[in-house]
Formats: structure tokens, C-alpha cells, sequence
């Protein structure tokens, strides 16, 4: 794991991720987490994604469903070089934790930032962790990493504990509108055609590369709701513990309904229920549900 020397660091670590995690801003300031902005552009108006510059959710979100779609931009190499000089030059090592290379070239740009900088600051160590993760999936790991660092962890050691446990935060998703999907090229015209009149609604989720594949698909909403929480009955095995999120594009009900049968059926609350951010959103669209556990595995048969 590149940014690992000899010696186990004693200094002090930031630890690094982008917008993508769909954490509350609450929940980023109050565990000092740094979120770089991914931006997004959506009726000829750029936004960079943080809380501050960018529209509400729900207006985001009426946006969608009028046929509008937004176009999302990867943060630089530069950019993720000036955001991790900033604390090495306060003295502090970097732990990044990164949006999916499978969705993303930001974990790239970070990658490319370190090799730069650590020729720069040669006593400094960064460690770039690819989460395989998306909105609350890599929200989860930044979570589960808040809490190993209270238990003292070192940035080694966090750092292996990440890589460790990564490939275990499973996401399971389904969305409402496959016209959505079709416009972004992810279903075809037919399939967005005939799914809706059928009422149709995929399922899917993150493989172990950090790709999103359709393993299934249902007649009606609510059947698509309960089959993603049935999935997660299937993964659970030893990891019954407290780690579930929940993030919605604008469907509140729907998550809520999601974590009602998480609670009823495997007697796990729901941590964390939020919006799919802007960024991602662009991608799922509205309506989409999508839920978060660490499991035994992302192992599951395409279609």
C-alpha cells in the first residue's frame, strides 16, 4: 500500500473524501472529515456540489423530472494536490478515502496528487484508499473509520483496516424511473419503454470492482423495496451490528418504509437516512432507494 514507510507515524492525520458520500454536513464537520466538491452542471448553471453551492434536493430533483439532465465532473489531479498540501503543510499525514474507481476518476487524481507531493514532502505519508463505494456505501466507511480512529488507530493501521473491511459494505439499490436510466445510457429505449408500462423496476447492486450491475427486476414499487431488503438478509451472516444507511432521491416515504422492514425483519436500526447528493443523483435519478450494510460479501449473480 503506497504512503506506508517503515515506521509507524506519530503525527497527526486528516482524513479525506469527496461530496460523494451523501454524509449530512453536520455529521462531516463535527467528525472533521474533508470533503472535496465534485461539481455538477444542470440548466447551463454550475454547481460544485457542497451544501453551500447547490440546489435543494428536492428542487434538484423536480429538475430531473422534467427530462433535464445534469452532467457531472471528476475533480482534478490539481485540485486534489491543493486540497492535501493544505494539511501537509499544517503538519498533518492524509488518510483519502475515495469515490468508486469503477464510477469515477477522482481516486485516480488523488493518486496522481500523492506521487507529487510525497517527492515534495518526503517525510509526510498519504494514504490513498479506493472505497469501491458510492454515496452512503463510501458514507458507511467513512463512518466505520471515524470510529476506529476514537479507538486510537494509527493511520497504518487505519489505513489496513479499510482496505480490509471495504469489499463488506454492500449497497443494494433500486430506482423508480427507467426513462432516467435510458436518457444516461444505462437501459435501452425499449427496455425504459416497456419496463414502465409494466410497471418494472431493476435491481442492483456494487460489485467488488465498484460497478453497478442489475441483478434482478420487479413488477411494482413496493416489491422492488422488499427485494432489497431481502437481499440484505442474504449477506448478513455474522455482521449484525449497527451499520446501516439508507440514502433516496427525494423519497423519504420510501426510505423510511426501506429501513421499517430492516428493523422488523433483522431487528437492525437505521443509522443514517439522507438524499443521494446532486452528483450521483445525476446518474440514478429521482426515486431511487438505495441501502447500506456491511455483509459477508458483494458476491451475486448478473443477469
Amino acid at each position: 500500500m503506497k504512503g506506508l514507510g517503515d515506521t509507524m507515524s506519530n503525527k497527526p492525520f486528516s482524513i479525506f473524501t469527496e461530496t460523494t458520500c451523501d454524509l449530512p454536513q453536520s455529521y462531516l464537520k463535527e467528525n472533521e472529515i474533508i470533503t472535496m466538491p465534485l461539481t455538477y452542471t444542470l440548466d447551463g448553471v454550475e454547481y460544485d456540489g457542497t451544501y453551500e453551492n447547490s440546489l435543494s434536493p428536492h428542487d434538484f430533483y423536480e429538475k430531473l423530472k422534467t427530462g433535464i439532465m445534469a452532467k457531472t465532473a471528476q475533480i482534478p489531479p490539481e485540485r486534489a494536490t491543493a486540497f492535501f498540501e493544505a494539511e501537509l503543510q499544517k503538519g498533518n499525514d492524509i488518510l483519502y478515502i475515495g469515490f468508486s474507481s469503477g464510477l469515477s476518476g477522482c481516486y485516480q487524481s488523488a493518486t496522481i496528487a500523492r506521487t507529487e507531493l510525497l517527492e515534495k514532502y518526503p517525510d509526510s505519508k498519504i494514504f490513498c484508499i479506493d472505497s469501491r463505494g458510492a454515496s452512503l456505501g463510501q458514507g458507511l466507511l467513512m463512518d466505520y473509520t471515524v470510529k476506529k480512529k476514537e479507538e486510537g488507530l494509527s493511520i497504518e493501521e487505519l489505513a489496513k483496516e479499510i482496505e480490509d473491511i471495504k469489499l463488506n459494505v454492500c449497497h443494494y439499490f433500486t430506482v423508480d424511473d427507467l426513462n432516467h436510466l435510458y436518457r444516461g445510457g444505462r437501459v435501452s429505449k425499449t427496455a425504459a419503454v416497456f419496463g414502465t408500462m409494466l410497471g418494472i423496476k431493476p435491481v442492483m447492486y456494487m460489485d467488488d470492482e465498484g460497478k453497478l450491475i442489475p441483478i434482478g427486476k420487479v413488477r411494482g414499487r413496493k416489491a422492488s423495496l422488499d427485494e432489497i431488503v431481502k437481499k440484505m438478509g442474504t449477506k448478513l451472516g455474522e455482521y449484525k451490528n449497527p451499520y446501516v444507511f439508507i440514502s433516496h432521491g427525494d423519497s423519504l416515504a420510501d426510505a423510511k418504509y426501506v429501513g421499517d422492514q430492516v428493523k422488523k425483519l433483522y431487528g437492525i436500526k437505521t443509522s443514517i437516512v439522507d438524499n443521494v447528493g446532486p452528483v450521483i443523483g445525476s446518474h440514478s435519478g429521482p426515486g431511487t432507494i438505495a441501502l447500506f450494510f456491511i455483509g459477508t460479501d458483494r458476491i451475486e449473480k448478473r443477469l
